[in-house]
């Protein structure tokens, strides 16, 4: 990779607590294999496909930075109604097609729990960590893309 990879990383801030957790750990794994990021705030996770592809258009259109990848973070709890089936679905997919049809490298780190407890052990720094498992898969994917386009 020539230069430091940038990273766009998009949270769903509904959970905040959850959310803090997740940032600082995609955060520190964004640093800690050199590269930047800037970080966006948006309510829930269904707002999170909608904020890369406006970065993305913004980008293609010559008016904006372009990200060399993107990670996603957010928590979707299960309640009462079907409302947490939508939300999952719809976000994860959205974010799958925008990666296809961009070609863009996207670590998705938006939870899908029944329960507070579940999210927390999932999120939490010193537990799953799945903040920086979702950054290290999105800059994976950033080595492995220019890897391929490189020929090698």
């Amino acid at each position: 990779m020539t230069g430091a990879p940038s990273i766009l990383i998009v949270e769903a801030r509904f959970y905040e607590d959850i959310a803090d957790q997740l940032a600082a750990g995609a955060i520190a794994a964004v640093e800690k294999r050199g590269g930047t990021y800037r970080r966006i705030a948006v309510p829930g996770a269904l707002e999170i496909p909608q904020v890369v592809r406006y970065a993305v258009v913004r980008s293609e259109s010559g008016n904006g930075h372009s990200f060399d990848g993107y990670v996603a973070l957010g928590c979707v709890i299960r309640g009462e109604t079907t409302h947490y089936d939508h939300v999952c679905t719809e976000s994860i997919s959205g974010l799958h097609r925008l990666a296809l049809r961009y070609s863009l490298a996207v670590g998705t780190g938006i939870l899908t729990c029944e329960n507070r407890d579940q999210a927390w052990r999932r999120a939490a720094v010193d537990q799953g960590n799945k903040g920086a498992a979702a950054a290290n898969a999105a800059l994976d994917l950033v080595e492995l893309r220019q890897s391929l386009l490189a020929g090698q």
